[in-house]
């Protein structure tokens, strides 16, 4: 079975600050191999050697005290954040699927919360240290995401920048930091990497600084959408699916492999008329065209002011009835709903590289081909698609097996429960 994601990344991250470290490595030329001679010394193995991280312990204001206070992290959302962190910030237990899901392995995780989910896991990973000069990578456990939320709405600049600058003025004094001046530090991000990256200090531009801070620069960043800068890395947003087993897994994917789909294509979604490039409206208009062939779960406000695609139950329920799942953008190039689409083995359809394979390249095909199907459609101006066409086009032996590949992806994109 593939690695779980929450020890996948790490593992990748790992690699890659491995890579990095070795370009400085110098071979002489004439070493002969055949004139060492190995040293006879009894010793066990250190399987964690190359694997070690070390968790910086900072302040409780840079973490814990914003989930303490959760009540000020939904500034900006239509949620209350608080009900979110239960369970390991996994949320509460779907109790009532109605059939759709599995029991016991459904959680209401809000997608924001990778930052939180991430540290919790980490917690359990089996080659942390204590002495950080045994480290391979440096975790720094800050909620950048939750820290940055309470601000993005109409607040200055120099609140939005704070906790950041206050939290590189913390690292750069610790010895941890001389090392490699952060190189081989990381922290996890549950919001994407441009919220971020503000350019300058006009009050109307978007986000935090904390990525254009001269020591930030040198730390590696992984997040639910990365940027074009080449130390950001894109991870799955969190799903709902959080099986205790892998036998949880194996069943789920049998499920969706023997799955009726009657709608040959479904969208997820609500238009976005102040986004005049957004493909949606479109997208819309073509599926309500289309009568039997798609489906469409609006995402509004329904009863008690719940967001219908909040539910997992009613996406898993219309994701499972299609073949093919439509991802446009989003309000910035990603959305969940790319790995909810996964889950439910239907073959999710991409308008815009960003959106996925420009993305998640640990977890996702090259070969994007092999799992998805992509109609290039960049902005509203190019909109030709021609959507029923183009899928009713695919022949079925292709439907089939790019099926069975998306099902197969289903271990990589998943966190376990906290065990």
């Amino acid at each position: 079975m593939e690695p779980k994601k929450g020890l996948l990344l790490v593992s990748n991250y790992e690699n890659s600050i491995s890579t990095h470290k070795s370009k400085s490595l110098q071979v002489p030329e004439n070493l002969n191999e055949t004139s060492i001679t190995p040293l006879k010394t009894d010793y066990v193995k250190d399987s964690c050697l190359g694997r070690y991280i070390y968790i910086h312990h900072l302040p409780s204001r840079f973490n814990e005290e914003l989930l303490e206070n959760c009540e000020s992290i939904t500034r900006g959302t239509e949620h209350n954040m608080c009900p979110y962190l239960v369970n390991y910030a996994l949320g509460h237990d779907v109790e009532n699927s109605q059939g759709i899901l599995l029991n016991k392995s459904w959680y209401s995780t809000n997608q924001f919360l990778l930052e939180v989910i991430f540290h919790y896991r980490i917690k359990k990973y089996n080659c942390l240290t204590n002495d950080s000069s045994l480290a391979s990578a440096i975790y720094v456990p800050f909620y950048a995401g939750l820290d940055v939320s309470r601000y993005l709405w109409g607040v200055k600049t120099s609140v939005r920048d704070q906790s950041a600058s206050d939290l590189v003025k913390w690292l750069v004094e610790k010895p941890e930091w001389k090392k490699m001046l952060g190189r081989d530090h990381f922290l996890v991000a549950g919001r994407i990497a441009w919220d971020f990256r503000r350019k300058t200090n006009n009050e109307s531009d978007w986000g935090s600084k904390l990525r254009f801070l001269p020591e930030s620069n040198n730390m590696s960043m992984l997040a639910i959408e990365s940027s074009s800068w080449n130390n950001d890395y894109a991870i799955p947003y969190p799903t709902c699916f959080h099986p205790s087993k892998d036998s949880e897994v194996f069943q789920w994917q049998d499920r969706m492999r023997r799955q009726k789909r009657p709608y040959l294509f479904s969208f997820a979604g609500a238009p976005r008329p102040d986004l005049q490039e957004s493909v949606r409206g479109k997208i819309i208009e073509e599926c309500l065209a289309s009568k039997n062939l798609c489906k469409l779960l609006e995402c509004d406000y329904g009863v008690n002011g719940a967001i219908n695609c909040d539910n997992p139950v009613n996406v898993m329920r219309l994701f499972q009835n299609s073949v093919y799942c439509l991802q446009p953008r989003g309000d910035s190039y990603t959305r969940r709903s790319i790995f909810d689409s996964i889950l439910a083995g239907c073959i999710p359809v991409f308008f815009h590289p960003g959106t996925a394979y420009a993305q998640y390249k640990w977890h996702l095909p090259k070969n994007y081909s092999k799992y998805s199907v992509y109609i290039p459609v960049r902005d509203v101006k190019d909109w030709k698609a021609g959507i029923n066409e183009t899928l009713l086009g695919i022949p079925q032996d292709r439907v089939l097996a790019m099926r069975e590949e998306v099902i197969k992806l289903i271990p990589r994109i998943y966190m376990q429960t906290q065990v």
